[in-house]
């Protein structure tokens, strides 16, 4: 079994929410983690329907409980109602809560009980280069990162099927939208749009629906843990900055799948987008995981596009770019340089796939496997 980062210490005293999109390994961290909790797993057809015709039997079973024990609920946002059972023992007999699920939108929309700060906030992210022993890149850029499909040679399959699972589960029964094809159509076009900067009003024509659709569509894959936005950095010194955030899937693998671009080879932009979305996934869970809402990851780009970078950490500590060239050459350094003229105690890193690290001026040149492996050593922030 692979050994998780996330260790959920927390739960000692608070009790959590666990976000993670499906398959990430939320149920079998738990139950590594915690194997003596009381564990109720609303997956299961008999559990899930006893709770929903009586959610007051989660407090008749748990009063039976003694003050302090911890009680995992897997799947939360299946049985909405639970919660306010939930927030009555943890005020009145001491229970601790570990909440786990996929999505807050069926819990949100449903006008549940989100326990009004009682319960921390945790997220579980896919795979991470640090939890795989033997660390392959070209398999992780190909494969993705959910345990299930980077583990197996050719995941093709199972990708397939976890997108259609997605569809049928999240929207089809939530009826969350009425144009299944159109948003089907939508999730195709947005990976077009997977590292770039969002244009509501071109996905929408290519779509065929309205933009506001698109924002609601857009709305759904962030509420469902399928998608992300990278927000730009605003700050600006002196050259304008693009203020539109940029969008990814939540993991390199949905984007492969979607346009078809496996498998992947260096030396093409396919290659290059796919390595910037790996590595920004990483940073991404690096600093939830270790940094929690105190460390914030953006972009810079200049309102003329004659500049970017492709990860900021924090206000201006660090700046990242990427690029899957093996010969990097002073010219992949200008957008580096320009921030670090507007930001001169930045850090400025620059990965790549050349064999060895090495410095230019004040840009530190990183191969990309090495520099995950810094990062997880806790030896860039």
């Amino acid at each position: 079994m692979l050994e998780r980062i996330l260790k959920l210490t927390e739960v000692e005293e608070d009790s959590l929410f666990l976000w993670g999109s499906r398959q990430t390994g939320k149920s079998t961290l738990l139950k590594a983690l915690f194997p003596k909790a009381r564990l109720y797993d609303l997956l299961k057809t008999d559990v899930r329907m006893a709770f929903q015709l009586h959610p007051s039997r989660l407090r008749e079973e748990c009063e039976m409980l003694d003050e302090g024990e911890l009680v995992i609920i897997d799947e939360v946002q299946k049985v909405p109602a639970l919660l306010d059972e939930v927030h009555w023992l943890i005020e009145n007999r001491g229970l601790r809560f570990i909440l786990s699920g996929s999505s807050a939108r069926k819990l949100r929309r449903s006008g549940a009980n989100l326990l009004g700060g009682r319960a921390l906030r945790r997220t579980l992210f896919p795979l991470v280069s640090a939890e795989i022993p033997d660390f392959d890149l070209k398999r992780a850029l190909n494969n993705g990162m959910l345990p299930r499909h980077y583990l197996v040679a050719d995941p093709s399959k199972r990708i397939q099927a976890y997108i259609g699972d997605y569809l049928q589960q999240e929207i089809v029964e939530e009826a969350i939208v009425r144009q299944l094809d159109a948003f089907t159509r939508f999730l195709q076009v947005a990976a077009l749009s997977n590292t770039e900067i969002v244009n509501y009003t071109n996905i929408a024509q290519d779509c065929g629906v309205s933009a506001k659709t698109v924002k609601e569509y857009f709305a759904i894959l962030e509420e469902t843990m399928l998608g992300f936005y990278l927000p730009a950095f605003t700050h600006v010194v002196k050259r304008r900055l693009i203020q539109s955030p940029k969008f990814y899937y939540f993991d390199v693998a949905i984007a492969n799948h979607l346009l078809h671009r496996t498998p992947l080879q260096p030396g093409n932009d396919i290659y290059g987008h796919a390595l910037e979305h790996l590595v920004v996934q990483e940073l991404r869970a690096y600093l939830s995981y270790y940094y929690g809402e105190d460390k914030t990851l953006s972009y810079w780009r200049t309102l003329d596009n004659k500049y970017e970078v492709d990860a900021i950490i924090g206000d201006a500590e660090i700046a990242i770019e990427v690029k899957s060239s093996d010969n990097v050459t002073s010219h992949d350094t200008k957008g580096l340089r320009a921030f670090g003229e507007e930001h001169p105690n930045a850090k400025l890193i620059l990965l790549s796939m050349e064999d060895r690290p090495r410095k230019l001026n004040d840009i530190e040149m990183w191969p990309v496997e090495q520099f995950l492996h810094r990062l997880w050593t806790r030896r860039v922030v």
